[in-house]
């Protein structure tokens, strides 16, 4: 760094950044709450955590894994706008894009829904892009990015229809008797071949529709996403925190916010219903116990809090780390992190 006046240049810019979006949503009313690092029940995400524990309480805990659920328990406490930006740990691979700790920030807006957050994302990466970029175009890694709103919005659903003519979601599902989790039947099988012979690893495997439209995004559409796009409808089994879609059966009101190949931030209407929130907590809980690292299980402090009456609410989540990426034209998320995890020098990788 000290010889390198260009490393020292990003993270200036990246403390731009984070100052900038403070101080949009502190001027709009948000309110900034620190929430806890230690969580007894892990939660907001899928991702594995780091697990520790507590010598004085006796209580086995985790690193938090996302900030969501503790945040909407202050929107139902009469916070109406309320955000954190903060470290978030998760104890998955180490990638270009990953990494253990990283930051995000999360935000939520009673009386909004997903549409109300795709608009919020759109002011403030723009704005932010504006901040420390001088323009709303920027270059990354010899693509040309323009950020100027407003940005493409299609479904997931779509996208993977382009790639996939014969995986027509909506009818398949229909053809299985319109279950969000169906587990057989001849659309399902359908969608499966199709997916094997275009090359999605684990397409055989993928135990509903809707999972595997999820995975064929993955694999088929999201590397092409260079400009900014957002992703609509997801499905609603991967979509667990997500209220369902008020016309289409089967997929939620949540975006993903894609550009250059990458997410860089997840939004959705939230789920208000303890009910439904239970029963898929549940189906968590489920896949954890089949097995499942990433999922989690019922976090009962939270669905107490929603029982009490959560109003119609809007969430989102953009990776920070992954956005000074992108506006200082960073190819590793460690050029963006003072002191990213790295393996000591000399230990051997562990064995799989």
């Amino acid at each position: 760094m000290i010889v390198n006046p260009r490393v020292r240049a990003t993270f200036a810019a990246r403390a731009r950044i984070t100052a900038y979006l403070r101080r949009y949503l502190d001027e709009r009313g948000f309110l900034e709450i620190e929430t806890p690092c230690l969580n007894a029940q892990p939660g907001g995400a899928e991702a594995k955590p780091f697990e520790t524990y507590h010598n004085a309480l006796g209580l086995d805990l985790t690193l938090r894994i996302a900030t969501e659920l503790y945040l909407k328990r202050l929107v139902i406490g009469g916070v109406e706008r309320v955000y954190e930006l903060g470290r978030i740990f998760r104890n998955e691979g180490i990638s270009t894009r990953h990494n253990p700790e990283f930051t995000s920030i999360e935000l939520y807006q009673a009386y909004a829904d997903y549409e109300d957050m795709m608009a919020l994302t759109e002011e403030l990466v723009a704005g932010a892009a504006r901040h420390v970029a001088g323009g709303t175009s920027v270059e990354y890694q010899g693509a040309s990015i323009d950020l100027a709103p407003p940005w493409r919005r299609v479904t997931m659903a779509e996208l993977v229809a382009e790639k996939l003519p014969q995986f027509d979601f909506f009818a398949l599902r229909e053809a299985d008797g319109g279950s969000d989790a169906a587990s057989g039947g001849e659309g399902l099988a359908a969608a499966r071949a199709a997916a094997q012979a275009a090359g999605v690893a684990g397409a055989g495997e993928a135990p509903s529709l809707g999972e595997l439209l999820a995975l064929c995004f993955e694999e088929l559409c999201e590397p092409e996403l260079v400009q900014p796009t957002f992703v609509l409808d997801h499905p609603t089994e991967v979509s667990p925190l997500a209220k369902p879609h008020r016309t289409r059966p089967g997929v939620t009101e949540r975006f993903e916010l894609f550009a250059v190949g990458r997410e860089l931030a997840n939004a959705f209407s939230e789920l208000t219903d303890p009910v439904d929130q239970r029963a898929r907590f549940e189906a968590q809980a489920a896949k954890k116990a089949a097995g499942d690292e990433e999922a989690c299980g019922v976090d009962e402090d939270f669905l107490t809090a929603l029982e009490h009456g959560m109003p119609p609410t809007g969430g989102l989540g953009i990776g920070i780390d992954r956005l000074v990426m992108l506006l200082t034209d960073s190819p590793s998320i460690k050029d963006v992190i003072a002191f990213p995890l790295l393996r000591p020098e000399g230990q051997p990788a562990p064995k799989e």
